[in-house]
């Protein structure tokens, strides 16, 4: 193609389409953990076996969104910060639910979450102020930690512990329904609301007008599941859980101490403190 002059122009390179990071395979996995964490959350209070499967097949596909990531090239920043956030909200909203469950250990689950939370955002923040937008948190040299390395470098001892930290709340969340040894109102009849002429079997619409009162919470846990299995799983997953916990505080401690390096630095910079004039 020529132009007035004849000389010849260049086509114009075709537009390349934009990439939709939104639909990317991982990150409608992600999308479907969302919905199913939150459906699960909805049946928590009343329906325990329910909540249990839906909660559970949200966390499991935790793993299956990095497998698409990694297959189909599609990592993005999105979808990690997807994928932790998902991962925080959904553990914290369990967490909430086995602190009203065992009011008596409820400060012990409010400093669980405040330990992952924590954690999981200092480690965020200072991986981005000190290492650069690029980084990721899950790369971690081993100058810094040894533990942490490990943690985030091998996909198998990453998924074990976030698996069986889980799975140890989840078998709470169960025994807080089926375990009088956890939940002594199991023990405890419910006060009778018959009144003469009421069938000898009403219905619980009929005992309790609301599906949130108290009462229909305490029906539903009386509803003959068994806490073997759940005391099983509790006992395998606990060793796993507090090691989990450890991991926090030890990321917290290092992303406190690397943010504490960045601030020296830039004090140094600056000429800070400055030294006072002699008098």
């Amino acid at each position: 193609m020529a132009n007035g002059n004849g000389r010849a122009v260049p086509p114009r390179a075709a537009k390349e389409p934009e990439e939709n990071i939104f639909i990317f395979y991982p990150n409608l996995i992600g999308y479907a953990r969302v919905v199913l964490a939150v459906a699960s959350l909805y049946y928590m209070p009343l329906h325990p076996r329910t909540c249990s499967i839906l909660y559970s097949i949200s966390c499991l596909l935790d793993a299956l969104d990095g497998f698409a990531a990694r297959k189909f090239e599609q990592s993005t920043k999105f979808g990690a910060v997807l994928d932790m956030v998902t991962d925080r909200c959904t553990t914290a909203c369990l967490l909430v639910f086995l602190a009203s469950a065992f009011p008596r250990w409820s400060i012990v689950f409010q400093g669980l979450i405040s330990l992952d939370l924590a954690s999981h955002y200092m480690h965020m923040y200072a991986t981005l102020s000190m290492g650069g937008s690029g980084q990721s948190h899950k790369k971690v040299d081993e100058s810094r930690s040894w533990i942490l390395k490990m943690y985030y470098s091998d996909n198998k001892v990453l998924f074990t512990f976030c698996a069986l930290n889980e799975l140890f709340f989840i078998a709470l969340y169960l025994l807080s329904f089926s375990s009088p040894i956890l939940s002594p109102s199991l023990l405890q009849p419910a006060p009778s609301t018959l009144l003469p002429g009421s069938p000898a079997a009403p219905k619980p619409s009929m005992l309790f007008t609301s599906p949130w009162s108290a009462g229909a919470m305490e029906m539903a846990r009386a509803n003959k599941m068994d806490s073997t299995v759940p005391w099983v799983l509790a006992i395998i997953s606990f060793p796993v859980m507090a090691g989990k916990q450890f991991i926090n505080v030890v990321q917290l401690v290092k992303a406190s101490k690397w943010l504490a390096e960045g601030d020296r630095e830039e004090r140094r910079k600056a000429g800070l403190p400055r030294r006072q004039k002699m008098m």
